[in-house]
Protein backbone atom coordinates (compact mmCIF):
# COMPACT_ATOMS: atom_id res chain seq x y z
CA UNK A 1 0.00 0.00 0.00
CA UNK A 2 0.92 3.64 -1.16
CA UNK A 3 -0.43 6.70 0.63
CA UNK A 4 -1.11 8.83 -1.54
CA UNK A 5 -2.56 13.08 -2.11
CA UNK A 6 -2.13 15.53 -5.00
CA UNK A 7 -0.83 18.70 -4.27
CA UNK A 8 0.37 22.20 -5.40
CA UNK A 9 4.24 22.02 -4.79
CA UNK A 10 5.32 25.76 -4.04
CA UNK A 11 8.82 27.13 -5.94
CA UNK A 12 12.17 26.52 -3.64
CA UNK A 13 12.05 30.53 -3.09
CA UNK A 14 8.25 30.70 -2.08
CA UNK A 15 8.88 27.60 0.17
CA UNK A 16 12.12 29.53 1.73
CA UNK A 17 9.80 32.61 2.20
CA UNK A 18 6.92 30.99 3.81
CA UNK A 19 9.30 29.39 5.99
CA UNK A 20 10.68 32.72 7.18
CA UNK A 21 8.19 34.80 7.38
CA UNK A 22 6.20 32.01 9.76
CA UNK A 23 10.00 32.27 11.54
CA UNK A 24 8.01 34.56 14.77
CA UNK A 25 5.64 32.13 15.39
CA UNK A 26 7.83 28.96 15.50
CA UNK A 27 10.30 31.27 17.85
CA UNK A 28 6.62 31.66 19.91
CA UNK A 29 5.39 28.33 19.94
CA UNK A 30 8.18 26.06 19.08
CA UNK A 31 6.01 23.02 21.00
CA UNK A 32 3.75 23.02 17.94
CA UNK A 33 4.69 20.14 14.90
CA UNK A 34 5.94 22.26 12.35
CA UNK A 35 6.03 21.48 8.86
CA UNK A 36 9.26 21.37 7.34
CA UNK A 37 10.03 23.49 4.13
CA UNK A 38 9.95 20.91 1.94
CA UNK A 39 6.86 19.36 2.56
CA UNK A 40 4.87 23.13 2.15
CA UNK A 41 2.51 22.30 -0.23
CA UNK A 42 -1.65 22.82 -0.84
CA UNK A 43 -3.69 19.78 -0.97
CA UNK A 44 -5.76 19.13 -3.86
CA UNK A 45 -6.87 15.89 -2.60
CA UNK A 46 -6.42 13.19 0.09
CA UNK A 47 -6.13 9.81 -1.68
CA UNK A 48 -4.79 7.93 1.37
CA UNK A 49 -3.95 3.99 1.41
CA UNK A 50 -3.78 2.69 -2.13
CA UNK A 51 -2.85 -0.74 -4.17
CA UNK A 52 -0.03 0.15 -6.29
CA UNK A 53 -1.43 -1.22 -9.00
CA UNK A 54 -3.54 1.56 -9.34
CA UNK A 55 -0.88 3.71 -9.49
CA UNK A 56 -0.69 4.06 -13.46
CA UNK A 57 -4.79 5.00 -13.40
CA UNK A 58 -4.18 7.29 -10.36
CA UNK A 59 -1.39 9.14 -13.06
CA UNK A 60 -3.48 9.25 -16.33
CA UNK A 61 -6.25 11.08 -14.05
CA UNK A 62 -3.98 13.82 -12.78
CA UNK A 63 -2.39 14.14 -16.17
CA UNK A 64 -6.25 14.74 -17.58
CA UNK A 65 -6.75 17.15 -15.29
CA UNK A 66 -3.28 19.07 -15.65
CA UNK A 67 -4.16 19.01 -19.17
CA UNK A 68 -7.42 20.96 -19.50
CA UNK A 69 -6.11 23.73 -17.16
CA UNK A 70 -3.77 26.80 -17.96
CA UNK A 71 -1.08 27.96 -16.19
CA UNK A 72 -2.15 30.58 -13.10
CA UNK A 73 -1.31 32.86 -10.74
CA UNK A 74 -1.80 31.73 -7.13
CA UNK A 75 -1.37 34.31 -4.07
CA UNK A 76 -0.43 33.13 -0.69
CA UNK A 77 -0.41 35.25 2.48
CA UNK A 78 -2.08 36.16 5.99
CA UNK A 79 -2.11 33.20 8.94
CA UNK A 80 -4.98 31.89 10.13
CA UNK A 81 -5.95 28.61 12.67
CA UNK A 82 -7.82 26.12 12.18
CA UNK A 83 -10.97 26.87 14.17
CA UNK A 84 -9.48 29.33 15.60
CA UNK A 85 -6.80 31.04 17.78
CA UNK A 86 -9.09 30.28 20.77
CA UNK A 87 -9.01 26.52 19.71
CA UNK A 88 -5.94 26.19 17.16
CA UNK A 89 -5.43 22.59 15.73
CA UNK A 90 -3.85 23.71 12.96
CA UNK A 91 -1.98 26.95 12.03
CA UNK A 92 -1.94 28.03 8.29
CA UNK A 93 -1.02 30.39 6.07
CA UNK A 94 -4.07 31.32 3.22
CA UNK A 95 -4.36 30.59 -0.24
CA UNK A 96 -6.69 33.67 -1.91
CA UNK A 97 -9.78 32.35 -3.35
CA UNK A 98 -9.90 32.15 -7.43
CA UNK A 99 -11.71 30.83 -9.96
CA UNK A 100 -9.31 28.91 -11.53
CA UNK A 101 -8.46 27.20 -8.57
CA UNK A 102 -11.91 26.68 -7.65
CA UNK A 103 -12.29 25.05 -10.86
CA UNK A 104 -8.83 22.93 -11.15
CA UNK A 105 -10.25 21.54 -7.49
CA UNK A 106 -13.21 20.55 -8.70
CA UNK A 107 -12.10 18.59 -11.47
CA UNK A 108 -9.70 16.86 -9.71
CA UNK A 109 -12.81 15.94 -7.64
CA UNK A 110 -14.57 14.81 -10.73
CA UNK A 111 -12.27 13.06 -11.93
CA UNK A 112 -11.14 11.25 -8.96
CA UNK A 113 -14.79 9.86 -8.52
CA UNK A 114 -15.12 8.62 -11.71
CA UNK A 115 -11.75 6.34 -10.07
CA UNK A 116 -14.20 5.38 -6.85
CA UNK A 117 -12.94 8.26 -4.11
CA UNK A 118 -15.81 10.06 -2.47
CA UNK A 119 -16.19 14.37 -3.45
CA UNK A 120 -14.91 16.07 -0.28
CA UNK A 121 -18.07 16.91 1.94
CA UNK A 122 -17.30 20.48 2.84
CA UNK A 123 -15.81 23.47 1.02
CA UNK A 124 -12.49 23.45 -0.31
CA UNK A 125 -10.46 25.93 1.71
CA UNK A 126 -6.89 26.11 0.45
CA UNK A 127 -4.15 27.24 2.91
CA UNK A 128 -0.87 25.74 3.36
CA UNK A 129 -0.48 23.95 6.65
CA UNK A 130 2.55 25.52 8.76
CA UNK A 131 1.76 23.32 12.10
CA UNK A 132 -0.06 21.14 13.92
CA UNK A 133 -1.54 21.80 17.57
CA UNK A 134 -0.93 18.11 18.98
CA UNK A 135 -2.10 19.14 22.60
CA UNK A 136 -3.86 22.22 23.57
CA UNK A 137 -1.87 25.21 24.25
CA UNK A 138 -2.08 27.28 27.60
CA UNK A 139 -4.07 30.93 27.19
CA UNK A 140 -0.65 32.52 27.20
CA UNK A 141 1.22 30.88 24.66
CA UNK A 142 -1.84 30.74 22.46
CA UNK A 143 -2.54 34.96 22.46
CA UNK A 144 1.47 35.34 22.02
CA UNK A 145 0.85 32.91 19.09
CA UNK A 146 -2.39 35.02 17.92
CA UNK A 147 -1.01 38.13 18.28
CA UNK A 148 2.32 36.86 16.22
CA UNK A 149 0.05 35.76 13.51
CA UNK A 150 -1.42 39.62 13.39
CA UNK A 151 1.93 40.83 13.00
CA UNK A 152 2.66 38.65 10.03
CA UNK A 153 2.53 40.48 6.70
CA UNK A 154 3.77 38.80 4.12
CA UNK A 155 2.27 38.22 0.19
CA UNK A 156 3.56 36.89 -3.10
CA UNK A 157 2.12 35.46 -5.76
CA UNK A 158 3.92 32.50 -8.18
CA UNK A 159 2.95 31.22 -11.18
CA UNK A 160 1.50 27.27 -10.78
CA UNK A 161 2.83 25.10 -13.31
CA UNK A 162 1.90 21.68 -12.14
CA UNK A 163 -0.24 19.47 -10.01
CA UNK A 164 1.85 16.62 -8.63
CA UNK A 165 0.65 12.86 -7.11
CA UNK A 166 2.53 12.67 -3.90
CA UNK A 167 3.48 9.57 -1.85
CA UNK A 168 3.71 10.47 1.78
CA UNK A 169 5.71 7.83 3.96
CA UNK A 170 4.85 8.76 7.48
CA UNK A 171 7.59 7.97 9.93
CA UNK A 172 9.54 10.59 13.06
CA UNK A 173 10.04 12.89 10.00
CA UNK A 174 7.64 12.22 7.15
CA UNK A 175 8.93 12.65 3.86
CA UNK A 176 7.18 13.87 0.49
CA UNK A 177 7.90 11.71 -3.06
CA UNK A 178 6.74 13.22 -6.30
CA UNK A 179 5.42 10.08 -8.31
CA UNK A 180 3.91 12.37 -11.17
CA UNK A 181 4.29 15.96 -11.82
CA UNK A 182 1.44 16.72 -14.59
CA UNK A 183 2.18 20.16 -16.31
CA UNK A 184 -0.74 22.98 -16.41
CA UNK A 185 -1.35 23.96 -20.29
CA UNK A 186 1.26 27.59 -21.18
CA UNK A 187 -0.76 28.58 -24.08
Amino acid sequence: MVRLFLAINLPVEVRREVTAAATPLRECAPELSWVSELRLHLTLKFLGEQEPDRLDDLKAATAGVAGRHREFVMTLGGIGAFPNFRRPRVVWMDVAQDARLELLHHDVEVAYESLGFEIEGRAFRPHLTLARVRAPLADEPRRQLSRAAREIDYRTDFVVRSIDLMQSELSSTPSYTTLVSAALRSD
